[in-house]
């Protein structure tokens, strides 16, 4: 009947913006979850020079953008969420989980991400930067691209930003909010504006610090 429950378009909107869900799904979730995805990531590769691994989540409303030498490639059961906004070049290993209003913007020499890295809500990369010379206005500046290099097992909390040149070592932990200006060891954990060292995660107590 025509005013029964779509529970179908309501699982595929839970999923796009809590996009772990689509990897946990029963076999009768699966059966038509997992055609609705290859439909979306086929429609993806078809305009956009984008390499997707098997088992990928891409939410529909994700923004993704990647011209030839801007390609973007997604490693094995990547998760890209609700509303992100992916500009290439980039590289996501596998198991990587982008959540939903994420920016990526790769600039000239790229964004790569390492195995298993968590980028939790509102994240933003951007792998470039203007110039500030104070002869020229803003808009006449030349843009700058280093490149931003994250690690494998890192986790960037919610709101967090991490600018052009910087590199985050494996198992580090950017909290919330921070703005990562300089690079981090491997472990580290850090926080604030700019981002500083505030522990060590193997020194973390486990049960909340």
């Amino acid at each position: 009947m025509a005013d029964e429950p779509d529970y179908r378009a309501q699982h595929m909107l839970r999923m796009a913006w809590m996009p772990w869900l689509y990897f946990g799904l029963s076999p009768k979730l699966e059966a038509w979850a997992e055609p609705w995805q290859a439909q979306i990531q086929a429609q993806l590769r078809a305009v956009e020079k984008v390499v997707i691994g098997p088992g990928c989540f891409v939410a529909p409303s994700a923004k993704i953008f990647a011209e030839p030498h801007r390609e973007i490639h997604l490693g094995e059961r990547v998760a890209i969420g609700a509303e992100c906004f992916l500009h290439g070049p980039l590289n996501l290993a596998r198991e990587v989980s982008v959540n939903p209003r994420v920016v990526m913007d790769g600039g000239r020499a790229g964004i790569t991400v390492g195995e298993g890295t968590r980028i939790a809500t509102g994240a933003k990369l951007f792998a470039f930067d203007h110039g500030m010379d104070p002869a020229a206005a803003v808009r006449e500046q030349p843009v700058r691209s280093r490149g931003i290099r994250v690690g494998a097992d890192v986790w960037i909390g919610a709101g967090a930003g991490v600018t052009d040149g910087v590199t985050i070592g494996d198992h580090a932990v950017v909290g919330m909010g921070a703005v990562v200006t300089r690079d981090v060891p491997d472990w580290a954990i850090v926080g604030g504006v700019p981002a500083r060292v505030i522990g060590d995660r193997r020194e973390a107590d486990q049960h909340g610090q």
